[in-house]
């Protein structure tokens, strides 16, 4: 880990505040597009305890997109699929969509740390246009017309910063945020959940396992997930007249700990690591975007863990704004294409608020109410399918950015709306030639044009790279599965149609026929044109 005591730059294009896995993926996203950042971190290196711990299939293509998705999926634990117990009695074992064609899992479960370590291995990877400084906080923050004066406590003293743009990555407690005087909105949850992390050696296959009033800790909601080097993550509620600072005392979580390792035949021995609490949150900023400060993560918005869209929505904020921004820096595109990213983001993140809101009533029923039609629920799911998708805890999907400003109205017939403009740009395993080739693999550097054509291609399609669309062709034997022709919705294996693809891996515009004319059109009256 690089801990820079070197002396802060006078001038920087973007200053990123946190270094936490958003703010480090985004500067490794930034400096794969050209732009140049300075991330300032307060805490001297990465974070400790386990945190956010479920990466999403998207979450692992963005960090691709970075440099980190090898070491990610080869030290991480990928799973598919999960359990639910109401009291000992298994009610649910849902699986998440798959195929062996896929490139990535459903899921994997990696301590946050690793995430973090791996991020900024990424951006250290392009040297001067990603660098970390640590020990170094955000004071004073002044907006100005044309930039950002930011104050930085740091080792050496504090320095002014001034930078062309502010990125906020600091966290649900964001000092940015203070600054400049802004509030988030929504609903907090009173119930809490202990947080613990164990050592202990186990055979149990990889997948997500809760509990609901077990006879481990009567009237209490424990989850588990294993993790890389041996360790349980327990999640487990306490009673609202719990005292939370007296919940989290080793001499009150270990019993609970072990009660429910023996009930479920855990005997090995265990150790604790960290442990910690927290409260559900559904909360967002109106406006991810204030002049030339920018909100993403949980400075933005903050999510309940259930469904994990927490980190996986942060990320998805950087892989959606760092193309954007850095457009915007070197003159391609108008500063107006930012305000894309907040409206994307915001529907986003209400969206995925309102998942978490349904998943945390039935983890942590506020009220009487929702405690009855919960044990209603779990009781009956025992005896009856058709109850079990009401305890489907729905993980972290991709959100279609129905309404972006940026989506093309499509002409034509289409016989699928998988790949509609605003939908993320689906997988397909193809023929290239140098073998088997994952369509999202083309994806996260800049606009892709798919060519779905059998046959010589036209002069004009050919010239897209000029106006800096890079141009794949899928022939029908190249798409031998036929996967790409049925996602991306041609109404026959003989039809031709231009699809164009944001480098966010999201369809702009699709077309039937090989004229490039309109998406040329596209490109220009949206500002994004080379």
């Amino acid at each position: 880990m690089n801990k820079t005591g070197s002396q802060l730059p006078d001038e920087v294009p973007v200053l990123i505040a946190g270094g936490g896995p958003v703010g480090l993926t985004l500067a490794a996203l930034l400096a794969r597009q050209g732009a140049a950042s300075l991330v300032i971190e307060a805490d001297e290196g990465y974070c400790s305890g386990s945190r956010a711990i479920c990466v999403s299939r998207r979450s692992q293509e963005i960090l691709g997109w970075a440099g980190a998705d090898r070491p990610l999926v080869e030290t991480g634990l990928s799973w598919a699929g999960g359990r639910s117990y109401w009291r000992d009695t298994e009610v649910l074992h849902f699986q998440m969509p798959s195929e062996p064609t896929q490139r990535f899992a459903p899921m994997v479960n990696i301590q946050q740390y690793h995430v973090e370590a791996f991020a900024h291995r990424a951006a250290e990877a392009f040297g001067e246009l990603a660098r970390v400084h640590w020990s170094s906080r955000v004071g004073a923050v002044r907006p100005q017309a044309d930039g950002v004066l930011v104050e930085v406590h740091g080792p050496q003293g504090v320095a002014a910063v001034r930078a062309g743009w502010l990125v906020a990555c600091d966290g649900g407690r964001s000092t940015v945020r203070e600054q400049l005087g802004l509030q988030l909105e929504g609903t907090q949850y009173e119930g809490r959940y202990v947080i613990v992390d164990i050592v202990q050696k186990t055979k149990r296959p990889v997948e997500r396992l809760a509990w609901f009033d077990p006879p481990s800790n009567p009237g209490s909601t424990i989850l588990m997930h294993r993790q890389p080097g041996d360790v349980w993550r327990i999640d487990y509620q306490i009673r609202d007249d719990e005292d939370p600072v007296e919940a989290v005392k080793p001499g009150n979580v270990l019993p609970r700990v072990q009660s429910h390792l023996a009930m479920i035949g855990e005997n090995e021995p265990w150790e604790p690591l960290w442990i910690s609490i927290y409260n559900a949150k559904c909360l967002t900023l109106p406006s991810y975007r204030h002049g030339r400060v920018l909100f993403a993560g949980d400075a933005a918005h903050l999510v309940p863990i259930f469904g994990v869209r927490g980190l996986n929505s942060g990320l998805d904020d950087a892989g959606n704004l760092a193309w954007k921004l850095a457009r915007v820096i070197d003159g391609r595109s108008p500063g107006g294409l930012l305000d894309s990213y907040s409206v994307e983001r915001v529907h986003a993140a209400r969206e995925n608020i309102a998942y978490g809101a349904k998943s945390t009533e039935f983890m942590a029923p506020p009220n009487f109410a929702f405690q009855l039609m919960r044990e209603a629920a779990l009781r009956l799911a025992v005896h009856d399918d058709k109850v079990r998708s009401l305890i489907n805890p729905r993980q972290s999907a991709p959100i279609a950015y129905d309404g972006s400003p940026l989506n093309v109205p499509q002409a034509g017939d289409w016989a699928s709306e998988l790949a509609a403009p605003g939908r993320p740009a689906p997988e397909a395993l193809l023929t290239g030639p140098g073998g088997p080739l994952h369509l999202t693999s083309c994806f996260g550097a800049g606009f892709v044009c798919l060519v779905f054509n059998d046959g010589a291609l036209p002069h004009g399609v050919k010239e897209l790279a000029a106006q800096g669309v890079a141009v794949l062709e899928i022939a029908p034997a190249a798409d031998s599965l036929g996967q790409a022709r049925e996602r991306y919705g041609l109404p026959s294996a003989a039809a031709q149609a231009l699809v164009l693809v944001r480098p966010d891996g999201y369809v702009m515009g699709r077309w039937p026929g090989l004229d490039p004319a309109p998406l040329l059109a596209a490109l220009a009256t949206h500002g994004v044109a080379a």
